[in-house]
């Protein structure tokens, strides 16, 4: 099993619950197809470097999890047509 972590990147616009709503659903997906998430972590709201869907801010969410190779592109495929993710990025972690 390999080590990846999942950066996203919520929509400011919606309330808090919708927003831990979304999270849930990614870690969802993450057991869904096989995966262990090991850890959340929440930066919080932060200013972007840009305007993103003319929003400036959004909240920071990385995600840690353990899973087979296959698993991140099936996540990334669901997260990117999820309503509320402004932009996610997986990167495979070094042992």
């Amino acid at each position: 099993m390999n080590k990846y972590e999942l950066a996203v990147v919520v929509s400011a616009k919606i309330e808090d619950d919708a927003r831990a709503e979304v999270i849930e659903k990614v870690k969802a997906l993450i057991t869904r197809f096989g995966g262990n998430v090991t850890d959340v972590d929440e930066w919080g709201k932060r200013r972007f470097a840009y305007e993103i869907q003319k929003m400036k801010e959004g909240f920071y969410y990385f995600v840690h999890f353990e899973s087979d190779s296959t698993v991140p592109g099936e996540v990334e495929q669901r997260i990117r047509i999820m309503d509320n993710v402004l932009r996610y990025l997986c990167v495979r972690q070094e042992a």
